[in-house]
């Protein structure tokens, strides 16, 4: 999952707002059959001024990466007063410069980057602003904010704290409940943040001890061999919180071959199959709290309207925000129809 450095922001409510149903003053929409990746209407004002947004990401070699790209693509095809440019995307740091480099070159009128490594993008970030391109930083945040115009990502903290207050509820009655945790990469500031939310949640519930934690590496394989760990390690315990659904995958299929149902787990981030499992109910899987990949709709919404020099409809400042934080809803059986569409593979 992709790292996050700072919870500066807006709280910017759920997936489907985050796609840009709070942007309706400063994005518009003409009859187009082919839907967002989310299925969410894109804002209804006028077309506008034609606007040339550069788009840069890593290399999409991860379910959320790859729904971050194709929000983007999705999103940007309602416009028909948007062009996108979008890069081949890496993860090496100076080929990613390299390819916003050519961006700046083209002239576009604005840049959406989300970078491989943040800090060291930042003076690529400067360098686009100080040519007079604004730019949209998605996710991982750039080290200083003259590196762009607005901000826009997830809430990593909050994806902990909610897991934690869902899984205390559903154990607040249970005398001496134990739960474990299978986080992501651990030299990450994001699976740190993700931990502490979940630590702080917990806190409110003195009956529950967290019992166990084992890092994975956001991975179907990890996420499989540290689970099959920890099962072997714990043979009693009530909950499990599993920081990425991708992971999450090789989980569940560490818990069927253990032939373990004694537990409630609940996932992070919003792959579409963690969305059907719960919506199935008929496993350990009982709800995930999104990481919502829709902000990449959003962040093309924002750049069309910096591009055209417009507001977001529903506040009442004339400039789109400084920074913009999604909430991180959890999803389970009750509302797991609404999220099914943001889903990723």
């Amino acid at each position: 999952m992709p790292e996050f450095t700072s919870r500066r922001g807006l709280l910017f409510g759920s997936a489907a707002v985050g796609a840009g149903v709070l942007l309706a003053g400063c994005t518009s929409n003409e009859s187009d059959d082919e839907p967002a990746a989310n299925d969410q209407p894109a804002a209804d004002d006028k077309p506008g001024k034609a606007v040339t947004i550069g788009f840069a990401g890593p290399q999409a070699d991860h379910g959320w990466l790859n729904a971050i790209n194709d929000n983007a693509k999705n999103r940007a095809k309602k416009y028909s007063d948007v062009t996108l440019e979008i890069t081949e995307g890496s993860n090496d740091t100076a080929a990613q410069i390299g390819q916003i480099e050519t961006l700046i070159n083209k002239k576009v009128d604005v840049l959406v980057v989300l970078p491989a490594d943040g800090k060291a993008l930042t003076q690529v970030g400067l360098k686009a602003m100080r040519a007079g391109i604004p730019v949209i930083n998605l996710d991982r945040i750039f080290n200083s904010p003259q590196a762009y115009r607005c901000w826009i990502g997830g809430d990593n903290y909050g994806m902990g704290l909610n897991a934690g207050h869902y899984i205390g509820e559903k154990l607040k009655d249970k005398s001496g409940a134990k739960v474990i945790e299978l986080a992501g990469l651990d030299n990450l500031e994001l699976t740190q943040q993700r931990t502490q939310g979940f630590d702080d949640a917990l806190k409110n519930y003195p009956n529950i001890e967290k019992v166990a934690r084992q890092a994975a590496e956001f991975t179907v394989e990890s996420g499989q061999a540290k689970m099959a760990q920890l099962l072997q390690a714990q043979s009693d315990f009530d909950a499990l919180w599993n920081h990425d659904d991708d992971q999450g995958v090789g989980a569940l299929r560490a818990i069927e071959q253990a032939g373990r149902d004694d537990f409630l787990m609940v996932g992070g981030a919003g792959a579409l199959s963690a969305f059907e499992a719960i919506k199935q109910d008929s496993g350990v899987l009982k709800a995930t709290v999104l990481y919502p990949p829709t902000m990449a709709a959003s962040a093309i919404d924002l750049a069309r309207a910096l591009g055209q020099a417009k507001g977001v409809g529903g506040l009442a400042e004339f400039e789109i925000p400084a920074s913009l934080t999604l909430y991180s809803a959890v999803v389970d059986k009750e509302n797991v129809d609404q999220y099914m569409p943001t889903g990723f593979k």
